[in-house]
């Protein structure tokens, strides 16, 4: 760093200047996503905790998925929406660093819980008559917290290490939010060393929990065409296809941004594939389990029958 230059004491977003006549319609359509997506996903919180069919491990780890989301779109959406509406869109560097810290171990607990309910399908499958035992709520619990924990303890290591960085300059974020590679180029020294390193831990706590997904459904689709009937088959799938939508979601989206190679970034491609993991993926995640989900259907539909009971009595 030379020693004119001044270090920056507030970042300023670059965000969807190029689109300044569209920030209104932008406005309300992602505060309508936000809003839905945060409802959806509280809605199944409480329709799973009021329906003592449903307290089962799976379910379990999908209420800790839906309040995951619905933290982890809180993280984003809400400051995206106050500077959809104002000229000056700034974040100060301590402000900036939580938002990434929060945002970040988010998305490793994220990976972590992914696995975790490949995990329990692949004991529901492979090994039914143990599921009880392998998948008591004490286990449950271990896998939550582990998941939980993972990005906290990761992110606690990492965010501090990366603000330790001297950024100046304009301080202006080719993006929306204060994501690593963004915040990471506004240093005023090499950082080089920094890149391989979040690289490493990507690859390392994105890729780990990706590919023992991948070894519980490479188990559970051999243990599933061995089922001699069709009708066996189609039922044991439907156990897992939601988890898989939600996987393919996820991960296809994080790896396209944090695994692809650094020539092909661009600011436009960035901010598209965030707004695909940040808004899109949470607020589909409540539909994929609804729709799709012949238990949740049933519960829902129960519930608002003896509501509607109620409020005619």
């Amino acid at each position: 760093m030379s020693g004119n230059q001044s270090l920056c004491t507030r970042f300023t977003f670059v965000a969807f200047s190029s689109l300044a006549g569209l920030q209104p319609v932008l406005f309300v359509v992602f505060l309508l996503i936000y809003l839905f997506t945060v409802g959806g996903n509280f809605i199944i919180i409480c329709l799973i905790w009021v329906t003592p069919s449903l307290h089962t491990p799976m379910y379990f780890f999908l209420v800790n998925l839906s309040f995951l989301e619905m933290c982890y779109i809180t993280s984003v959406v809400p400051q995206m929406l106050v500077h959809l509406l104002v000229e000056t869109k700034t974040i100060s560097v301590g402000g900036c660093a939580v938002q990434m810290y929060v945002f970040t171990a988010l998305g490793l607990a994220e990976c972590c819980l992914l696995a975790a309910m490949a995990y329990d399908r692949f004991v529901a499958i492979c090994y039914p008559l143990h599921y009880t035992l392998l998948m008591g709520p004490h286990v449950c619990l271990k896998l939550a917290a582990a998941s939980w924990t993972t990005g906290v303890v990761v992110e606690s290591v990492q965010i501090p290490w990366i603000f330790t960085l001297p950024f100046c300059g304009t301080g202006k974020i080719q993006h929306f939010f204060c994501d690593i590679m963004p915040v990471v180029k506004l240093a005023c020294v090499d950082t080089s060393y920094n890149e391989i390193m979040v690289f490493a831990v990507s690859v390392l706590f994105i890729m780990s929990p990706c590919f023992l997904i991948l070894c519980s459904y490479v188990r559970i689709f051999g243990t599933i065409l061995r089922i001699p009937s069709a009708a066996g088959r189609r039922k044991a799938f439907s156990t897992c296809s939601s988890h898989i939508l939600v996987v393919s979601l996820f991960y296809g989206t994080a790896l396209f941004t944090y695994l692809q190679p650094k020539t092909v970034q661009t600011p436009e491609t960035d901010k598209a594939t965030a707004l695909a993991y940040i808004v899109v993926t949470p607020a589909l995640n409540p539909v994929i389990y609804t729709l799709r989900n012949k238990e949740v259907k049933e519960a829902f539909k129960r519930v608002t029958q003896r509501n509607s009971l109620r409020l005619m009595t």
